[in-house]
């Protein structure tokens, strides 16, 4: 190449001069412009990093006021109701003016966007008010909050009901609005009158005025009387109270004009001796006595006081008006002759409830009818009605006997049981037990001693049948001997243990409702109560009584003295009960061969049937070797229990002259075929 640019010329090295010392240090000085960029670069990656990062979050308040809003917990930015928040939580603050502060923890998540609603509560309005006339009792929604005036009474912000009340005024109600957030707001409200003015005058004037019952003043008035219905009464003395009843309507005024009062009436306050006389005023039937009459005041009145067996009073009456008086009246009496015969002597003659002394008397009563009675201890009182007649001598004649007689009169000769046994009542007496020691076929227990028997009883006719017995006991059996029934409904029951026979008697007794006279412990009899009148066994003393006693003689046998019978007085072992029997009557047929229909043989003295056979008898009585103070001196029951029990009486299985007496004794304690039993009880 010809042609040589600039570049290609040759370079030449400069000498190297070392900087001054002088010059290095301006070279290395501060420049702030370099650090302003730098800065501005860093804040400028910040922020960009910040907005970057952050997340735009919404935040919305419901108030009516300006908001302040202060977050705490990281470095934001607000652009209004939007802030750049980074993830986290947060602690938000906000106020308004007229509010209730608030607290709200805000959690910013990792969405793009968020909205956060906050309400804040408005802070109670303060109410005033204000009524006419004052001193009215206010209520919020039913609550009181005070008298008017009322001044700045906190009331929550909405609709609420306020009610005005005052005594004598209308009740003001209405709806009202309170705006809260401390805002006074004023309510002035005149009340309605509750009551009406009323007119009132009377003739004579004066009249004192009663509203309700309470005085408002006197005639002429005007009376403010409250709405709705009162009573009006007008009052003056000597004068008749005029009463009426108003409707009022408040505010509406009445003039009731001039009320003319009628003179009051006079009054008598009557009594009469005798009392509960009949009293009549002018012909008019007024009551009896004691009585207080009204009678029409400046009038001429006729009085008459009557009283059956007294003579008739009359008179005249005239009274002032309002006057009251007493008057007393004594009737004369029409009088009647009465004799009465008393006996005994002793006894006292009551009329109408005096003592008129003892014994017979002629006495002159008045003619209307007395309560008589005579009385005498120890005696039944007898009571009577007489009614003496004027001019007409009448005789009663009374004559006490003894509380006992009495008794037994009201006693019934018989009773049933709702089973149809019939019970015939005995009034006993002392008699002796047991047989002589010479008497053929005499027992060692059968030691004769004295009975005291009082008390009166009830024993039954006949011996207790199959059929009744199985209404206690379905399931009983009274069996067969050799092919002979000892089970048919008529035939007297057997095979029955005398605890049987006892709960049975306590059966009956709770179906009449009658104390049960045997007491029991898990269905055993453990003992009996001599007080009860429930259904029992006859005692042993009983049965001896009713079985022997006749007039004044004490029977060996049921048809007397000589043995063996000659004639079918009971069932025994005739001779056509040999093959069952073994030992027998002989010559003695009574036609059956076990046990006959119970009454198939005539009765004793007594009325009662089969006493002495048929079939042997349970007692009540433990059994006991008869001594003269085994049963005891009176009414003897024995001990409440032992291990045998007495039985009385022969059966259709015995022969023997010991077992035919009357006086023989057996015991024992299990069911037999030839014993069964019947009921007794004491009278009431």
């Amino acid at each position: 190449m010809t042609d040589q640019s600039p570049l290609t010329e040759p370079i030449e090295p400069l000498a190297f001069e070392p900087l001054a010392v002088g010059n290095d240090k301006r070279r290395r000085g501060f420049n702030p412009w370099r650090w302003l960029l730098l800065a501005t670069v860093l804040a400028f990656v910040a922020i960009m990093s910040f907005l970057l990062s952050a997340r735009s979050v919404q935040i919305t308040v419901q108030a009516e006021s300006d908001v302040d809003i202060t977050l705490d917990g990281g470095w934001y930015l607000s652009f209004g109701e939007r802030y750049l928040l980074h993830r986290g939580r947060y602690q938000a603050s906000v106020t308004a003016a007229g509010y209730y502060p608030i607290d709200s923890v805000i959690n910013v998540s990792a969405e793009e966007t968020q909205l956060v609603q906050l309400t804040l509560r408005p802070l109670p309005g303060r109410l005033d008010v204000a009524s006419q006339p004052s001193d009215a009792k206010v209520l919020i929604d039913g609550d009181l909050i005070g008298k008017t005036p009322v001044k700045a009474k906190p009331v929550q912000a909405g609709q609420h009901h306020l009610r005005i009340d005052k005594a004598r005024y209308l009740p003001l109600e209405k709806e009202i609005s309170i705006h809260g957030r401390d805002i006074q707001q004023q309510l002035v409200l005149p009340l309605e009158p509750a009551w009406a003015e009323i007119s009132i005058d009377s003739q004579p004037q004066g009249a004192i005025i009663l509203v309700d019952g309470e005085v408002q003043g006197r005639t002429p008035a005007v009376v403010e009387m409250l709405q709705g219905e009162r009573q009006l009464i007008l009052q003056k003395e000597t004068y008749s109270d005029s009463q009426q009843t108003l409707i009022i309507v408040a505010s509406e005024k009445q003039d009731l004009g001039r009320l003319t009062l009628q003179a009051a009436a006079g009054t008598v306050h009557l009594v009469s001796v005798p009392g509960q006389a009949n009293v009549t005023v002018d012909g008019e039937f007024r009551g009896q006595t004691p009585l207080k009459l009204t009678l029409s005041p400046g009038q001429q009145h006729t009085l008459a006081v009557f009283k059956p067996g007294y003579q008739h009073y009359t008179s005249e009456l005239e009274l002032s008006a309002g006057t009251h008086h007493n008057r007393r009246v004594e009737l004369l009496p029409h009088l009647g002759e009465v004799h009465f015969n008393i006996e005994p002597q002793t006894a006292i003659l009551m009329i109408d409830g005096q003592a008129q002394g003892q014994g017979s008397r002629r006495l002159e009563l008045p003619a209307t009818e007395h309560s008589v009675e005579v009385v005498l201890e120890g005696y039944a009182s007898v009571h009577r009605k007489v009614t003496p007649r004027t001019g007409l001598q009448q005789v009663v004649t009374v004559t006490l006997v003894t509380e006992r007689e009495a008794q037994l009169s009201k006693l019934k000769p018989e009773v049933n049981t709702l089973l149809g046994q019939t019970l015939l009542l005995f009034t006993p007496d002392d008699f002796i037990m047991g047989a002589s020691r010479r008497e053929p076929g005499r027992r060692p227990n059968e030691v004769l001693h004295p009975v005291s028997l009082s008390r009166m009883f009830y024993l039954q006719t006949t011996e207790i049948t199959n059929a009744e017995f199985r209404i206690f006991l379905a399931s009983h059996s009274s069996g067969q001997i050799e092919a002979n029934s000892l089970n048919r409904e008529h035939q007297p029951v057997v095979q029955v243990s005398w605890q049987q026979a006892a709960q049975f008697c306590n059966w009956l007794s709770t179906k009449e409702g009658l104390t049960p006279f045997y007491r029991q412990a898990k269905g055993i009899v453990t003992g009996y109560n001599r007080d009860a009148i429930g259904y029992r066994l006859p005692t042993e003393a009983e049965w001896a009584w009713a079985a022997r006693v006749q007039a004044d003689l004490l029977l060996k046998f049921p048809w007397g003295e000589s043995f063996p019978p000659t004639e079918a007085v009971e069932n025994y072992a005739d001779r056509g009960s040999a093959h069952v029997t073994g030992r027998v009557l002989n010559k003695y047929q009574d036609g059956h061969v076990v046990s006959a229909t119970v009454g198939s043989y005539p009765a004793n003295k007594k009325g009662l049937y089969d006493m002495g056979g048929n079939v042997a008898e349970w007692v009540h009585d433990v059994y006991l070797t008869a001594s003269s103070d085994a049963i005891g001196p009176a009414d003897p029951t024995g001990p409440q229990s032992g291990d045998n029990y007495v039985i009385r009486g022969a059966s259709w299985a015995h022969s023997r002259i010991s077992e035919l007496r009357l006086s023989f004794r057996d015991y024992g304690q299990a069911g037999r075929d030839d014993v069964g039993f019947r009921i007794a009880r004491y009278v009431e």
